[in-house]
């Protein structure tokens, strides 16, 4: 049987190509891919701006088993598992050998992005999302999906909100404690929602008027438009007037190097500041601050990268619990069929949608 997937060819330039669909082997499962979001990582890989090249798009995906390979019969939580079951894969690998996983940290493998980022040439070729089948690693954790879970949602679940759900976690309970989300993209609006379920009073901060509407629908209690409110100062003080004082918690997930300086100052004394927006290491991402503010007011700053993979069955039972509060399907407003998936990278890069969403067996035009 053939498949077919989406490779990088260059910088902003995608190719569809044809390969055979592998046998499982012992311990892997072939997934029939039904829908796979398209991530601002995958923005960035298209424009050239990340290590990997000529290797298959796509890491947040759903889908179901198209066949288990010998050993298989569960999912990680133990369920049983068979052919036509939904299911969604932690997008990177756990080597469970390289110094990070002997150390209990798994999300940061050192292995974790090898298999995302090989070439698509290289078998088993089925190694992304934008395609139509997915091979599933022996050393990669996947869940079932409970039924109340779209799959647009489910695919989702696998790297932004998981991620969120995590970070929040390691900052302890957040029961009427303050919170402010710089940015409200789909990181943002995944914080503000589960923060709020979590008792936190959440004021989100952002530039864009529809993406600041949005977020009251994730559990917002208050917005700071930055246009409206300019000046740091400013917003800084309007912030303290919406919840009574500085915040808490600081969560900047703008991927603005000159946000954490701004985290840093909102941040109230003894408070934790979380960054996760920005993820480059390229000598021109820096920024300014004064380290003296970080000392004085000793303030935790905690970079997550990722989560611990049993996280995405956390992350699953909380969008089935939470499904009817928040409208997290309407995070993903445009559908496209794989041989649009090009177009699909340049409308998002564009931000002429919210964010597209990838239908491998669609036919036809994007809707």
């Amino acid at each position: 049987m053939q498949g077919r997937l989406a490779a990088m060819d260059g910088v902003r330039n995608i190719e569809i190509r044809e390969y055979p669909v592998p046998e499982p082997g012992e311990g892997e499962v072939i997934m029939h891919v039904t829908m796979a979001n398209v991530c601002g990582s995958d923005i960035h890989m298209w424009e050239g701006k990340h290590l990997f090249r000529d290797h298959v798009m796509g890491h947040e995906m759903a889908g179901v088993v198209h066949k288990l390979g010998a050993g298989v019969t569960t999912d990680y939580a133990g369920r049983p598992v068979a052919e036509g079951d939904r299911i969604v894969p932690v997008y990177y690998l756990t080597c469970q050998r390289c110094l990070a996983c002997t150390h209990g940290l798994f999300n940061l493998c050192t292995h974790g992005s090898d298999y995302q980022g090989a070439k698509a040439e290289t078998p088993p070729h089925f190694t992304g999302g934008f395609a139509t089948h997915y091979v599933i690693h022996s050393n990669q954790y996947f869940y079932k999906i409970p039924d109340s879970v779209p799959d647009q949602v489910a695919a989702g679940a696998n790297c932004g909100f998981t991620q969120m759900l995590y970070a929040l976690d390691q900052v302890g309970p957040l029961h009427n404690r303050s919170v402010v989300v710089q940015g409200a993209g789909g990181l943002g609006l995944y914080s503000s929602a589960i923060a709020s379920v979590m008792g936190a009073r959440v004021v989100v901060v952002d530039s864009v008027a529809s993406r600041l509407e949005e977020a009251k629908a994730f559990g917002a209690r208050a917005t700071v438009n930055m246009q409206e409110v300019p000046d740091m100062g400013d917003r800084a003080a309007r912030i303290g007037e919406l919840l009574d004082g500085a915040p808490e918690l600081v969560v900047d997930v703008t991927g603005v190097p000159s946000a954490l300086n701004e985290s840093i100052r909102l941040c109230r004394m003894g408070g934790t500041v979380l960054e996760l927006g920005a993820v480059s290491v390229d000598e021109d991402q820096t920024v300014t601050t004064v380290p003296g503010l970080i000392t004085r007011k000793c303030l935790t700053i905690r970079g997550i990268l990722r989560y611990q993979p049993w996280y995405l069955e956390k992350g699953l039972q909380f969008l089935a619990t939470y499904a009817d509060r928040f409208p997290f399907a309407s995070l993903t407003d445009r559908f496209y069929p794989l041989d649009e998936t090009q177009t699909a990278l340049q409308k998002a890069a564009n931000r002429e949608v919210t964010r597209a969403i990838i239908e491998p067996n669609r036919k036809g035009s994007a809707w």
